[in-house]
Order: structure tokens, then C-alpha cells, then sequence
């Protein structure tokens, strides 16, 4: 226990610790138990980033465990199987429901394949499982089938008659009373969760893929993990807030992408009166081209009334509606001006031009209420809320998805929000305990606020100036760059990522900074690689819109008790391929960090937390030791 506690506050602690250890044969147990613990290795840490609705890659990806399978099962069969036997058996533990259809269709799901893929399994989960205390391996197991799975891995075939004869009884009796699929599914199961042990995703689930719900649906399940929002996160947390400026940049985006099936099906939000409007308005445009040209001026008008509520945000220049010429058919854009490429302007009052129309009012009121009553949205956000956070320290490793604000010179930047200044870490905890508040509160200036993080400037899930005015309705492209913030130059600096990492109170000599946000474009030849590895960049283009620009499709940085890997995913097959020719995810391994020795349980942040209650345990078994506090099976007290 911490120094500096009150004798009385230590007895408290002491007493309650006594109530779920109330003997000293209790105390041995857990003490032995945890001190081995701290031996293991340490546990496989999964890192994805800027998922963006891609569901068909991530749910490959998910289950190959990033190619962590392939090469397991290399490793337990290496020449005892061929090629193409390996990649048969890979594809059952990757879709094990479909595959075993699959056999059944085909009338190939005979009592000897049952018995045959099974045995394999229970191979592979061996070896797999020896970094686990048996405790934990037992809560891995899916379903009723812990006891009989639990007893083939106790056994020892090879060792004698006897224990091969009950290993082959129980596989065969498993193939014989029809069960095989049942411990083929949990048996898949628990390979995949010895994989890997915990997952971090830093970062954008929303936009420009199509299916961002089932992505979040899926990790749900998921045991063990944490998420950094991302700008796009926080865009549709706060349209779940209410939000009106976020969920118009919400409808916007699928728009643009022709994503609108997320929204209509996925949420049950309709874009009925919208589409009506602009059918209405713009009667020469695609439905979708129409509706996005609608709901765009929508958001600039509500952009622009927020950027005046919140003078704090200094994004008055962004405020372009107020600059249009309607008679000149320009815009002026930091003191020039340009030519419009759209004309058209009708929803748009040229005296009132950031006021809303009574459709346009309706439209907002009408999408308003479909994001706040929809029930899987807010379950899907509640989610994100419960395990995310702006940023995250895990075993020496900073994570956030976007940036620390500096300035050219890397100092910190200050930030003045309700007249108080922030910077580096306290601005996060501000962004983090403000986006909390819009979730719980919706007051709107913590709303507005969900807004400023999803495009601000000083946001630091953005640190990016959005053109979207000028991408949409000015040709020059000199007026289309968006400046980002210095952060993401300076990580060529090893004494910058070194600053970052005291800024939050990690240890510079064995930390990462690990981002997302800015895709890597691999093709041109940049790489994710920031400093010699102090900082890594995971962001590579797991949305098909961005492999044009990658040029691959996703990273997946790997943390195990041996270093650190970056997997560089290039062609992923769909469900259909990988269950008619065994293919697999392509993926190139690069070693960023190779360690001395092998780092064990000990050496995180789980480790820290084992040794404090070790420190306890023994502070309780000295009070049962010395008579200070008496050792019984249902009641302790002081003497």
C-alpha cells in the first residue's frame, strides 16, 4: 500500500483485502499464484488504427489474428503437413461456421474429419496456451465445453498406452454423439483469444467504408481492449450527443461516400425529407449528388453559427456563406477572390445567408431526432464512451490517434478555452472530460465543443485546417491545402518524441509514441517509422478509398514478449475466396524492436498492478503471522 496513508485508512484497506483472503492457506494460494504469474511472458498486444467502415478487411484480420495464426500453425506442423493442407486447416480456424457448412454441403463432414481437425486444434492450442496461468486459459474457452477441453490438453498421448488410449477415446466419442462443429467453434474460439491477448484500436471507426456498425458490433465481443477516438469518432459521438453541426457533417460524409446504408439501415436514421428538398431544389442532380449539395449548405450555416457562439474556437475565417458574392458569382478567401464552380445557390437567403430555412429547420429537427432516438447508435456510443479515451499510457507506450498541439519550434502549444490555458497532456484530459460532459449533459457548449474536435485546427484529434468550403465550390486548388499542425514534422525528431513521451510521464528510453490519423503513403516511399521507432505511424489505408494512395491495404503493429513487429497488409481475400481456395491475408513482417531477453508480465503495467497486491498479500499474512488480525474462515477483526 501507498506511503503517507493514516494507520486507520490502511486498516480499512487491510480489512477488506482480509475478507476475501480470511485464512493464510488463502493468502499462500493467491501469492503463489501470482508471483509464478509474473514469470510468463508477457501477453500479444494487437494495434490497429483508421478502420473507417472497412468490416470485410478488419473482420479477416480479426480472425487471422493479422497473420499471428499462419505463422503458428507453420510452426506446430511445419513439414508433418503440406501447404495446402495448412491453409485448409488455417481457413477452419478463421471461419470455422462457414467452413464446417462448407464440409457438410459437400457431404465431407465425416466422423474421422471431426476427429482428424480437432486433434490438430488441440495440438495447436497446447503450444499456444503455455504462455497463460490455467485459470486464465479456462475463462478463454467459449460455451459449456471448458471441462472436456480442459481434460484433452491434460492429456499426454505420447508419454503412455494409457493416456493415448483416453486421448483418442475422448475425440473419438466427441465425433461419435454428433458434437464435433460445437468444440470445432469453441475450440477456434480459444486459439483466436490465445492469440492475442489484448487489442488497442487508435481510432476512427466512422466514414467512407460502409459498414462502421458491424465493425463495433464485432469488437464488442472482444475481451480484452481499449479504443482512442479518433475525429471521426468524436464527429458521430456527438451527433449522438444532439449535436446539430455533427450530424450534418455526419449525413454529409456518407453522402459523399455513398455510405447512406449505415445510416438508413444500420441506425434506422431516414433521409426522407432530405432527399425530398433536394429533389425539389436541385431536380438535374443524382439523388445522392442533390441531397449532398442540401445538406452541405446546411452545415455550413450551422458551422458558421457555431463558430460565433464559441469566439475561444478563432475559426472565424472559416465562415465562407458571409463572403459570397451572389451577384459575382465569387467567394473571397483570405482577401482574394475566387470563382464559384456551382452558381446555384437557392436554399441560401443572400441578406441572411448563415440563417436556416423553416425546411431546412425541420430537416435538422427531423435528423436530430432520429440520432438521439436511435437505440443501436446510442449502444454503439455508449461503447465507445466506455472503453475509449483521448489517449492511452500502456506499458510505455503513448497512444492517441492525431497529435500533441506545438508549436514550430516544439514547445507546447497553449490552448485558452473558458478562460483557462491549456497544453500537452492537461488539454487532453480537458478534451477528454468535456466530450464525457456532451454525452452526459448535452449542454451545447460542450456539443459545440464535439464539433471543434472532430475539424478544429487545435483539435488534437485533427491539428488540421478542413478546406471543405473550397474543395467543394472553388477549382484553384491553391485554396484546397490544409495545414497541418508541426507535431507531425517533428517526428523525424528523436529529442521531440523523447519531450512527448516525459509530457505524459512515460520513460522516453523505452516508450513509443503510436498514431493514426495520417495515412502512410508507402507507394511514394514514406514510411511508418518516425525516429528510428520512437514514434509510429499505424495508419494504412484499411478503407479501399485510401489504397490508391497507400498503396497497401493497412498496418497492424504487434507487441509481444520478444519486440515489436509492423505487418504491412497488402491483398486480403474476402470470405467467399478464403472458403473456396484457402487463401489468407499477404502481409510483409518488419522487425521495428528486437529485445535481449524476453519481456514477462512483470515488465508491464498488469505486472505493476500484480506486485502491489502482492505487497499487500504480504502485509496480510505478517497480521495473521503476528496476531494483529485473526485468521478465520468466515469472520476477521483486529485484536
Amino acid at each position: 500500500m501507498q506511503e503517507g496513508r493514516s494507520d486507520s485508512y490502511k486498516k480499512k484497506c487491510m480489512k477488506l483485502l482480509a475478507e476475501k483472503y480470511p485464512s493464510r492457506e488463502a493468502v499462500y494460494e493467491r501469492l503463489i499464484h501470482l508471483s509464478a504469474q509474473l514469470s510468463l511472458p508477457k501477453g500479444v498486444e494487437h494495434f490497429l488504427s483508421d478502420l473507417h467502415g472497412e468490416y470485410d478487411t478488419f473482420y479477416h484480420i480479426l480472425n487471422n489474428c493479422s497473420g499471428v495464426i499462419k505463422e503458428k500453425v507453420d510452426y506446430v506442423f511445419g513439414a508433418r503437413l503440406t501447404d495446402e493442407e495448412k491453409a485448409e486447416f488455417c481457413t477452419l480456424i478463421y471461419y470455422p461456421h462457414e467452413k464446417v457448412e462448407q464440409q457438410r454441403a459437400e457431404r465431407k463432414n465425416t466422423p474421422e474429419w471431426y476427429r482428424l481437425n480437432i486433434s490438430r486444434l488441440l495440438e495447436l492450442t497446447k503450444l499456444m496456451s503455455y504462455k497463460f496461468p490455467l485459470e486464465k486459459v479456462k475463462s478463454f474457452i467459449p460455451g459449456h465445453f471448458g471441462s472436456i477441453i480442459m481434460e484433452l490438453m491434460s492429456t499426454r498421448p505420447e508419454a503412455d498406452q494409457a493416456q493415448y488410449k483416453y486421448n483418442k477415446k475422448l475425440l473419438s466419442t466427441i465425433a461419435q454423439v454428433d458434437a464435433g462443429p460445437e468444440f470445432i467453434y469453441a475450440f477456434t474460439g480459444l486459439v483466436k483469444r490465445l492469440a492475442v491477448d489484448h487489442m488497442h484500436i487508435v481510432g476512427d471507426f466512422f466514414d467512407r467504408g460502409s459498414r462502421p456498425d458491424a465493425i463495433i458490433e464485432k469488437i464488442m465481443k472482444f475481451p480484452s481492449l481499449d479504443i482512442q477516438w479518433g475525429n471521426h469518432d468524436v464527429l458521430w459521438m456527438g451527433a449522438a450527443c444532439g449535436s446539430d453541426a455533427c450530424i450534418a457533417n455526419v449525413v454529409r460524409n456518407n453522402l459523399r461516400y455513398s455510405n447512406t446504408d449505415v445510416l438508413e439501415k444500420g441506425y434506422g436514421i431516414g433521409l426522407r425529407p432530405l432527399t425530398l428538398l433536394a429533389a425539389r431544389q436541385y431536380p438535374h442532380e443524382t439523388p445522392i449528388k442533390a441531397a449532398e449539395r442540401v445538406i452541405s449548405i446546411i452545415m455550413f450555416k450551422l458551422e458558421g453559427q457555431l463558430i460565433k457562439r464559441n469566439p475561444d474556437f478563432r475559426m472565424e475565417e472559416r465562415i465562407l456563406l458571409d463572403h459570397i458574392d451572389f451577384v459575382e458569382k465569387t467567394v473571397e478567401i483570405g482577401g482574394k477572390h475566387y470563382e464559384l464552380n456551382q452558381k446555384n445557390f437557392p436554399t441560401i437567403d443572400p441578406q441572411h445567408p448563415l440563417r436556416l430555412s423553416p425546411e431546412e429547420e425541420a430537416i435538422v429537427k427531423d435528423l436530430r431526432n432520429s440520432f438521439l432516438e436511435s437505440e443501436t447508435l446510442h449502444r454503439h456510443i455508449e461503447f465507445l464512451y466506455r472503453k475509449g479515451s483521448m489517449y492511452t499510457c500502456c506499458n510505455n507506450n503513448l497512444l492517441f490517434h492525431g497529435c500533441v498541439l506545438v508549436n514550430a519550434d516544439g514547445s507546447l502549444t497553449d490552448v485558452t478555452l473558458d478562460g483557462r490555458t491549456y497544453k500537452g497532456q492537461e488539454y487532453f484530459d480537458y478534451c477528454d472530460t468535456v466530450a464525457r460532459r456532451a454525452w452526459q449533459h448535452r449542454d451545447q457548449a460542450a456539443l459545440d465543443f464535439m464539433w471543434y474536435l472532430w475539424c478544429g485546427r487545435l483539435s488534437p484529434t485533427s491539428g488540421r485546417e478542413f478546406m471543405t468550403f473550397e474543395r467543394m465550390f472553388v477549382d484553384d486548388e491553391s485554396t484546397w491545402e490544409e495545414p497541418n499542425d508541426d507535431y507531425y514534422k517533428l517526428l523525424n525528431k528523436p529529442e521531440f518524441c523523447d519531450m512527448v513521451l516525459r509530457e505524459f510521464g512515460l520513460d522516453p528510453e523505452k516508450g513509443h509514441i503510436i498514431n493514426g490519423h495520417v495515412p502512410v503513403k508507402v507507394k511514394k516511399g514514406e514510411t511508418p517509422l518516425k525516429s528510428g521507432g520512437k514514434a509510429i505511424v499505424i495508419d494504412g489505408g484499411f478503407c479501399r478509398a485510401y489504397h490508391s494512395k497507400t498503396g497497401i491495404s493497412g498496418y497492424t503493429l504487434i507487441s509481444n514478449s520478444r519486440g515489436l513487429r509492423l505487418l504491412a497488409h497488402q491483398n486480403i481475400a474476402d470470405v467467399r475466396q478464403a472458403l473456396k481456395d484457402n487463401l489468407d491475408i499477404e502481409s510483409v513482417a518488419e522487425t521495428i524492436e528486437l529485445s535481449a531477453e524476453n519481456a514477462t508480465v512483470a515488465d508491464t503495467d498488469e505486472g505493476m498492478a500484480i506486485q502491489e497486491e502482492i505487497t499487500d498479500l504480504y502485509g496480510l499474512l505478517f497480521a495473521y503471522q503476528s496476531g494483529s488480525m485473526k485468521a478465520a474462515d468466515d469472520y476477521t477483526s483486529f485484536a
